[in-house]
């Protein structure tokens, strides 16, 4: 079946961007896989980052585990939520770790599991998953392979970050793990203070800049092109699209595009957003409709119904045209993309 939208997804890309993060840390760099591998695929993105060298990967939940199927013997795999009150016979039956965050998911895991390894999550101060440090006692006689916390303002220079790092030094040193985990995407751009053994990039494996630190590093791993449903001609003093916001100054060509909100070109990108045709820019005009976006083509005579032309996706610049974070921007994507990986 003929698709109107694809979305393809540089595999050498993703690949250059976790070596690049690796050297930046200085240790060895995980994946993290979840929400489909940030819209991406998961399936795609971890045998591409598995080819590169990768041998960590994290998703969010057992789902999303048994969605990735089988890896390789010498990787592993993380489920980030943990063990819940029912996810005991996957987290039984699958290949993965549990990473555990709350007292009842160690008493959990130590009733269903005995002695099988897990990982454990310490809150150092984002309040959002994770043990306090003050119930560390909890985690005696647990086979931990990797302690982790995580960062709250990583892209930010934020006295929040040091202040976490300090909290997860001082847990560290008091709990026996094979391997201390604390820095993301952003947070490997922090220094190697924060590395410890192992690393969990993502937004920077899709092409996402979390700070400027990466900004000449990153690559841009995902283009977006759309089908012209229809050219046309807006008239002098008429508008285009919902709620009229677009009124033509002079007679307007527009090429309306197959694409919308509900493929996560979100309204956010209406009269800020941008396509391009070959060289020509093609301004959003308008509102974005659910199925339908137009954009001006006056500089383009040639622009034909059938024609593709690409969306204007890198992620830091559409970050700033739609006030939508780089996160946002890649797992909004939908379903009626063709996904290209090449």
């Amino acid at each position: 079946m003929h698709h109107p939208l694809r979305l393809t997804i540089d595999r050498s890309a993703i690949q250059a961007n976790w070596r690049w993060l690796q050297e930046r840390a200085g240790v060895a760099a995980g994946a993290a896989v979840k929400a489909d591998g940030y819209g991406l695929g998961a399936g795609e993105a971890t045998k591409a980052l598995f080819d590169a060298g990768c041998r960590d990967f994290f998703v969010s939940t057992w789902a999303e585990a048994e969605q990735l199927g089988g890896l390789p013997s010498d990787a592993s795999l993380v489920v980030l939520h943990g063990v819940g009150p029912n996810d005991a016979d996957a987290a039984l039956g699958l290949r993965a770790r549990p990473c555990l965050n709350t007292a009842e998911q160690v008493a959990r895991w130590e009733q269903i599991a005995p002695g099988r390894a897990c990982d454990v999550m310490i809150d150092t101060g984002m309040n959002r998953l994770g043990l306090r440090p003050n119930e560390i006692d909890l985690l005696d006689g647990l086979a931990i392979d990797t302690l982790h916390s995580h960062l709250a303002c990583a892209d930010e220079d934020d006295p929040l970050n040091e202040m976490q790092l300090e909290r997860f030094r001082v847990v560290a040193s008091a709990v026996q793990a094979k391997r201390y985990s604390f820095a993301n995407s952003a947070g490997i751009c922090l220094g190697r203070d924060y590395s410890f053994d192992l690393v969990r990039p993502g937004i920077a494996l899709c092409g996402g800049v979390p700070r400027e630190e990466a900004a000449n590093n990153i690559r841009q791993v995902v283009r977006i092109e759309a089908q012209i449903v229809q050219r046309r001609t807006i008239p002098e003093g008429e508008s285009c699209g919902y709620g009229a916001t677009f009124l033509a100054q002079e007679n307007t060509e527009a090429a309306i595009l197959n694409v919308g909100y509900a493929d996560g070109y979100l309204r956010g990108f209406s009269s800020h957003g941008s396509a391009f045709a070959g060289e020509f820019s093609l301004p959003v005009l308008g509102r974005v409709s659910m199925d339908l976006l137009a954009v001006g083509c006056d500089a383009v005579p040639g622009l034909k119904e059938g024609d593709w032309v690409e969306i204007d996706y890198d992620l830091p610049s559409a970050s700033k045209q739609s006030g939508l974070s780089q996160y946002e921007l890649l797992t909004c994507l939908g379903e009626r993309f063709e996904r290209r990986w090449i």
